[in-house]
């Protein structure tokens, strides 16, 4: 779990925030090197972002927080990304707990019949995000992936609350968080009922060493094994199967939060190239400077994309035309990043392929960005559906979450 060595930054509003992230870019990316090297959890990063107050970033004033939106998340994000690509990741994380549940309204909560309870407890983890505590996500399984609709992760009610069982996989900051969204089906139920929980370190979480992957080796993403019971006030909305992050917030916080980072970890390959061609000379080389020039239109534009689809975030949630630039963000972000990273790669030469070199630790992150949910091609399967004037959510023969 995190470290409580200082007190965190009380962050005044979302521009200190993003002040703040931009203080500690650089830091990051001096550390990335190691981190990625050894596939560990960056801690020193996280102890400087929770020094920072970033970790209450989502959390809405009145509870200490700076009430950041989605736009002000997204400005952060690319920044922190611009140091160390898994860092970022693993924030974005924490930050789609956080605002999630502060950027579901208290009178549609209550217009579905949520009991007090949850507000209580809404309120107490975000406050304890403003204290330092860092939260993670833990819904992908072996064989399912992000589909909700696949999960075998199971719980069932008993006396004073709810035993969840099951194994998650990608579980960025395993070991490493004060508390974990976990995903489970009430299989008694027919149809099974999926509800989400706020399951706390400790007791009945063991994690498994698992984590060796080609990108995003720092993001210390195991798997965490489940057999725990929780209080009735762990149950997200305190009804079952009412999913009420995915149904007001989503696809914000499942797709969009995730092209911030990788606009981010495009634009720290244009940052890495620039540095290698200057000091090597190749700057005085045409074709390098046209590369380095394409780069920078390209993420540009996606960055454009995002900050369109946050400000729509922002100003009106889960309307059909905010939803449609989602999409375009994540599929803009993911292809951006894997081919600005391959022709930063290219332009500077062999020798950048060496590991150890920036550049070759940010080609293998930034060939994450389309593999992420939602995958490239879902993103585009989900455009083209309502390009087509047919409806994306439901015309789709396969579920996609």
């Amino acid at each position: 779990m995190t470290s409580r060595a200082t007190e965190p930054t009380r962050l005044a509003d979302p521009a200190a925030a993003v002040a703040a992230a931009q203080q500690l870019a650089t830091p990051l990316a001096k550390r990335a090197a190691d981190h990625d090297r050894e596939g560990r959890f960056p801690a020193a990063d996280f102890d400087d972002l929770r020094s920072a107050g970033l970790f209450g970033l989502m959390v809405p004033t009145r509870l200490g927080g700076p009430g950041a939106g989605f736009r002000d998340y997204a400005e952060v994000a690319m920044v922190l990304a611009a140091g160390n690509g898994s860092t970022a990741l693993i924030f974005n994380m924490h930050a789609s707990v956080t605002g999630a549940l502060a950027g579901t309204p208290d009178d549609l909560a209550r217009a579905l019949g949520v009991p007090e309870s949850y507000f209580e407890m809404r309120d107490r983890v975000l406050a304890a995000a403003v204290d330092g505590s860092l939260y993670a996500v833990a819904m992908s399984e072996r064989g399912a992936g992000s589909r909700l609709s696949q999960l075998t992760t199971s719980y069932e009610p008993v006396d004073g609350g709810y035993r969840i069982r099951g194994s998650k996989t990608f579980v960025s900051a395993a070991g490493h968080a004060d508390g974990y969204l976990v995903a489970a089906r009430r299989v008694d139920a027919d149809p099974a009922v999926l509800s989400h929980f706020i399951v706390p370190a400790g007791a009945g979480l063991r994690v498994e060493q698992t984590w060796d992957s080609l990108g995003m080796r720092a993001t210390g993403s195991n798997e965490l094994h489940i057999d725990a019971t929780v209080p009735e006030d762990a149950l997200l909305g305190g009804m079952e199967g009412l999913v009420l992050l995915l149904a007001q917030v989503m696809p914000q916080w499942l797709v969009a939060s995730y092209a911030a980072v990788y606009v981010g970890v495009a634009q720290s390959a244009i940052d890495a190239a620039a540095a290698h061609a200057g000091d090597r000379g190749l700057d005085r080389l045409p074709a390098v400077r046209a590369r380095i020039g394409r780069a920078d239109a390209a993420v540009a534009a996606a960055r454009l994309a995002v900050l369109e689809a946050a400000g729509r975030i922002d100003r009106a949630p889960g309307e059909p035309e905010t939803n449609r630039w989602v999409w375009r963000a994540k599929l803009l972000a993911g292809q951006t990043a894997m081919d600005v990273a391959a022709s930063m790669l290219e332009a500077a030469g062999t020798s950048a392929s060496r590991r150890g070199h920036p550049l070759e630790r940010i080609f293998r992150d930034a060939r994450c960005g389309s593999l992420q949910p939602a995958t490239s091609d879902v993103c585009a399967d989900w455009l083209g559906t309502a390009a087509l004037g047919l409806d994306p959510e439901n015309a789709a023969e396969v579920a996609r979450w």
